[in-house]
């Protein structure tokens, strides 16, 4: 199998092929070039497609080799990208990817099939990216591109993006029960057949949970499925697929280390085990191509209730700060690209140009004071309509054997519509001010050099405008539902400019390694409120750093890869209050050895280290590094495959997060600044045992 050209993209994203050797002279865009064929690693982007040193994909076979402790952290397939969590396991994850504390997905795109997961105007937060309705057995491949120097990608763009691809078909059915310490429990149950009517695919997912907390059941209940069949129409290839995600559970979110230190609770503890969640997501998606038409369209259905206290008694000291959030919505949408290929003065090029559209119909986004889950009257809900709209051209000119030009221009267009659904709110507050209208647009321009310096090394000069929307409510807020107090309206949509030079290449045909150097500015920062739960806009911001990757590929099934990225990260002019980004990861390492599944034995060790980070703008608080070692080891005997994951092998008494706010305890006469923080689950093992048909 070849991989495709670079300018072939599947819903604006690059096309993913599981392959060994790809002979750069077959695209039709880049005859006469000297680039040979390379024999690579799994993880790398051939020489000859990429459009910067950050650009890579990951095969299934890579993916399925990981333990993994919650689904979100495929995404740590990502080098760089790290993965926490401070709350429940079906809440979505915390996110960190160079310097940024992306919260729950601000500023890094995720896409699923071609289907945006980032939910804008979201009930928790900007951007908020749930992985959990992904069964990780189901993924074929993964891409990502760090930066904003692609045209295909708009909204949230600014550090990077990913694209998860289902399975078309499986090489074998399967059959799974896994079981755990704490009463885990997983189910699963995926297979695939052809037919003179095309492909069909499904997988079934079943998956329960206790957690290892002293005074909280997690009682994790989920449930995902997926359905995808495909077939030839009208001399192309049509894809049809149905998602389905419904999941509950109780959160052990973050404590203050004053609770831990007085012995009220241990670290394993909370302080109010009434806080939780619900969600579901159900979506219908069609993917339809032919010979370089990219057509896709898709409708989403999601509902979040989330039940949450991070300050305990800060606000209320008879009830308690214990809030819901909400979020209802529908979303619709599509894409569609062209790729073709032609000459200009003699020269070889590709142009491809393209178009998205998203339509997500808020049926509520809400916040209400609550107890024991129950509510006790609403600070805000509203009913939002916010629509994008994208256009795209991008051109990729082959100068000679040796050198090629990407220039590529977007423009976005946002509308947004809110309505308030209640009158006065809790606090007395009027709300019907901060309904309206708004829209904004934007025009970015990303460009990237690539230089062969010989046929197994390329360099790479890259730049490029990025953007993130911000909530809808913040483009029409006029008063403070807290006070009633004025409240000045945010910018919809805020700039980024990146910038790279890198270089990457393969030696002896089994090591490959990538470096950059990069930067990124950024109009306005997010950062996390601890006392509301949620981000606001801030100062704009600075951030370089420095990337390294090396995949050596040992044998035919052992592989080694090492990864490291260092950042350094600050708000921009001068405040009293200091500079620093409260969050931003300086240092993040990651290391493994991992043999891929044939007969006989199989395993994978991996270690991630993530370093101090200062939590406040001053960088008087820091918290401690966190590393954690998992490890998997396995064996397969005809068709049965029995593995055992040890996760935090170590057991390590790290944090997952860390962060510094106020709160009030129960019995305290006052607000107490404080580290409030998530320790790393404890070591535990799972077993698996596995059918093969």
């Amino acid at each position: 199998m070849k991989i495709q050209p670079a300018g072939f993209l599947l819903l604006g994203l690059p096309v993913l092929a599981v392959a060994q050797q790809a002979p750069l002279n077959d695209n039709p865009a880049t005859k006469g070039a000297s680039l040979d064929t390379q024999q690579v690693t799994a993880r790398n982007q051939l020489p000859g497609e990429a459009m910067s040193a950050s650009q890579g994909y990951v095969t299934a076979d890579d993916i399925n080799s990981r333990p993994l402790l919650r689904t979100g952290e495929v995404l740590e397939l990502v080098p760089g990208l790290v993965v926490t969590q401070h709350s429940g396991s079906g809440k979505a994850n915390q996110y960190f990817l160079r310097g940024f504390n992306l919260d729950h997905g601000t500023d890094f795109a995720t896409f699923v099939d071609g289907m945006p997961v980032n939910m804008r105007t979201h009930g928790h937060g900007q951007g908020y990216t749930d992985l959990n309705f992904i069964i990780p057995e189901s993924i074929g491949a993964l891409s990502y591109q760090k930066g904003s120097y692609y045209a295909d990608v708009g909204d949230f763009s600014g550090a990077g993006s990913a694209a998860l691809q289902t399975a078309d078909v499986f090489a074998q059915g399967l059959a799974q029960l896994s079981l755990g310490e704490d009463q885990y429990r997983r189910a699963l149950l995926l297979d695939s057949l052809s037919n003179a009517q095309g492909d069909w695919l499904y997988a079934l997912e079943r998956n329960t949970y206790d957690g290892p907390w002293s005074d909280i059941r997690e009682d994790l209940d989920k449930t995902s499925l997926l359905l995808k069949h495909r077939r030839t129409l009208a001399g192309g290839k049509l894809s049809l697929s149905f998602m389905g995600y419904d999941n509950q559970w109780n959160s052990a979110d973050q404590i203050p280390q004053r609770a831990v230190d007085s012995g009220l609770i241990d670290e394993l503890g909370s302080l109010n085990d009434s806080v939780g969640g619900e969600s579901s997501r159900y979506s219908l998606n069609a993917i339809w191509q032919r010979e370089g038409v990219q057509a896709s369209a898709y409708a989403i259905r999601y509902d979040m209730n989330l039940w949450s206290d991070f300050t305990y008694f800060l606000d209320d000291t008879v009830n308690g700060d214990q809030f819901e959030q909400v979020d209802k919505r529908w979303i619709y949408g599509g894409q569609i690209s062209y790729l073709w290929h032609s000459e200009m003065a003699g020269l070889a090029m590709s142009n491809r140009i393209g178009a998205d559209l998203r339509y997500d119909d808020i049926g509520e986004v809400g916040l209400y004071r609550s107890k024991q889950r129950q509510r006790m009257g609403t600070v805000r809900s509203d009913r939002v309509g916010e629509l994008s709209s994208g256009f795209y051209g991008e051109n990729t000119l082959y100068w000679n054997e040796r050198v090629r030009t990407v220039l590529g221009l977007r423009y976005d267009h946002y509308r947004f519509d809110v309505q308030s659904r209640v009158g006065s709110n809790i606090n007395g507050v009027d709300l019907h001010a901060n309904s309206g209208k708004a829209s904004d647009d934007n025009i970015a321009l990303k460009g990237s050099l690539i230089v062969a310096l010989n046929r197994d090394w390329e360099s790479y000069l890259a730049a490029g405008q990025g953007l993130h929307s911000n909530d809808a409510r913040g483009t029409t807020i006029q008063v403070d539902p807290a006070d009633g107090s004025a409240v000045a309206a945010v910018d919809p949509l805020v700039d980024s400019m990146g910038y790279e030079v890198g270089v990457r290449g393969i030696m002896a045909g089994r090591l490959s390694t990538s470096l950059a150097l990069w930067q990124l500015d950024l109009d306005s920062e997010l950062l996390f409120v601890g006392d509301a739960g949620n981000t606001e806009a801030s100062r704009a911001s600075r951030r370089k750093g420095l990337e390294m990757t090396l995949y050596y590929q040992l044998n035919e099934r052992w592989n080694m890869d090492l990864e490291y990225a260092w950042t350094k990260a600050e708000l921009r002019g001068d405040a009293a209050g200091g500079n620093e980004i409260p969050g931003a990861v300086r240092n993040v390492l990651q290391a493994g050895i991992s043999s891929q599944r044939g007969a006989g034995w199989f395993g994978s060790l991996r270690l991630r280290y993530f370093g101090e980070r200062p939590l406040v703008e001053d960088g008087s608080v820091t918290s401690d590094p966190t590393t954690v070692v998992n490890l998997r080891s396995g064996y397969s005997l005809n068709s049965w495959v029995f593995s055992a994951d040890v996760l935090n092998l170590f057991d390590s008494r790290d944090h997952d997060i860390d962060y510094w706010y106020a709160s009030r305890l129960a019995g305290e006469s006052s607000e107490q600044e404080d580290i409030h923080y998530h320790v790393i689950e404890p070591r535990t093992v799972r077993l698996a045992a596995a059918y093969q048909f």
